[in-house]
């Protein structure tokens, strides 16, 4: 097909790619999307995020319905329909697939099915399984492949019994037991799906800590939390081998020198991802590529070829959905002209979604003392807030890490009911450069959750009034 010109060729749809081909529109670019994928929204809509989180919320109803008699709420026989659990979860997706569609459709994107690789600095040839490649001229172009599961070199996923994040979208029942190898979000947000519906589960971590970029106290409280609810948690630990025999996964463990033999149903390998950039002619450019397989980019995601950006997963910054959306519009309003300002990566919140749930927003403890920060903390238990004994989830903390010298807050860190949602209000406070004092002095509404941000502020300070 003919040469077509364009201002900008994204290649690739995920929460990157589309909001910055969406913002592309919205200032006036001519831009198109190349996805390889029949859908729009890549893997944190499709084997991700959306998903995940939809199982979660079915996971945290079934709890409560399991709880209700606390509340005075007798049920009958409650029974579990993965199958319904499974078409909720697709419609959820579906309907935010259709979402993006509306929206390109809305600020004028063009869609492209396909497989895209760079041919030249401003040219992207697009093939199709039965169509002729089509190349498009672009402008600039923003690289947005994403990337897939990683295997452990010596545990290879089959897609049955060892699987990884996107198989285990789409088993068709509950297994009896099963062990998670990778104690990040992602594992641990599975595992907190299936032992709620009855799996025997057994997490393992070779780090000394579950979810390993977390504030250690915090971890802890988690850590406590997740055994406190039936589930088996090793760290320091390496799983040594998983070998299938027949309808279960024989596995042996080494943790502190110690092995262990667990027999299960099925092996989640949640050992983290890799960027997608194999066949997709960056050797044609002179864009760089680490060991790692990451493209590197400048503050304002350029790589080192003029006119191609690269953003989200295949770049060496927080694998976030959040983090690659804004390096979207970064990227966007840099190729527009506009006075920009660099992503502070201090400032992108890290979530996690299971029971208890977890986020914190910049410097852990330790971290801040790294930098050489004279720290002072404030802390304060949901146990004495009231709002979470109303909802029956008392258990976890905020934690403030602070400046000092100046009361900066550096950084905030929750465990406990809604975290994920409480930590926008730190978010705001660490992008203000707000102290302690003046988080302590905002006065929040009675009874809420968000009640114990305030008073671990007034932590730092000495003056928490409920603890």
């Amino acid at each position: 097909m003919a040469d077509q010109q364009y201002d900008v060729v994204i290649i690739g749809s995920g929460p990157g790619g589309y909001v910055a081909a969406i913002r592309a529109g919205q200032l006036g670019l001519k831009v198109a999307v190349v996805e390889k994928d029949p859908f729009l929204g890549g893997t944190c809509l499709h084997r991700g995020c959306i998903p995940t989180k939809s199982l979660l919320e079915n996971a945290d109803i079934w709890t409560k319905i399991q709880k209700s008699k606390e509340f005075g709420i007798t049920v009958g026989d409650v029974k579990l329909d993965w199958s319904v659990v499974q078409t909720r979860k697709q419609n959820v997706v579906d309907q935010n697939a259709k979402g993006i569609e509306f929206l390109f459709k809305k600020n004028k994107v063009e869609r492209i099915t396909g497989f895209g690789r760079l041919v030249d600095r401003s040219t992207v040839e697009v093939t199709s399984e039965g169509a002729e490649p089509r190349r498009l001229q672009a402008k600039n172009i923003i690289l947005a492949m994403g990337s897939v599961p990683r295997d452990l070199p010596h545990i290879k996923a089959d897609g049955k019994r060892v699987i990884n994040s996107d198989h285990i979208l789409k088993i068709t029942e509950v297994p009896k037991s099963m062990l998670v190898i990778g104690a990040g979000a992602v594992g641990c947000e599975f595992a907190s799906i299936f032992s709620r519906f009855g799996t025997k589960t057994t997490v393992v971590e070779v780090m000394p800590q579950l979810l390993p970029i977390e504030d250690e106290e915090i971890s802890k409280e988690f850590t406590r939390i997740f055994k406190k609810k039936g589930i088996e948690v090793l760290t320091d630990a390496k799983v040594e081998s998983a070998e299938v025999t027949g309808d279960s996964v024989k596995c042996v463990v080494s943790s502190k020198g110690k092995q262990q033999t667990f027999e299960v149903d099925v092996v989640l390998s949640a050992t983290g991802r890799r960027a997608v950039t194999e066949n997709c002619g960056l050797e044609k450019t002179k864009v760089q590529v680490d060991q790692r397989g990451f493209v590197q980019v400048d503050p304002y995601m350029r790589t080192a070829e003029p006119g191609i950006y690269a953003i989200g997963d295949i770049v060496p910054t927080p694998a976030l959905a959040h983090c690659a959306s804004a390096e979207g519009i970064l990227a966007i309003e840099h190729i527009k002209g506009m006075d920009v300002r660099p992503i502070n990566y201090d400032h992108v919140p890290n979530a996690t979604y299971s029971d208890p749930e977890v986020a914190s927003v910049g410097l852990t403890e330790k971290k801040a003392k790294e930098h050489g920060y004279d720290v002072k903390i404030g802390k304060f238990p949901f146990t004495a807030n009231s709002k979470a004994k109303i909802i029956g989830e008392a258990n976890g903390l905020v934690k403030y890490v602070c400046d000092a010298k100046y009361d900066e807050i550096l950084g905030v860190h929750i465990v406990g009911p809604k975290a994920t949602e409480l930590i926008v209000e730190a978010c705001a406070a660490l992008e203000l450069e707000a102290t302690s004092e003046s988080i302590a002095k905002t006065i929040h509404a009675h009874p809420t959750l968000s009640e114990a941000l305030m008073e671990a502020a007034e932590d730092v300070q000495g003056h928490a009034i409920h603890i």
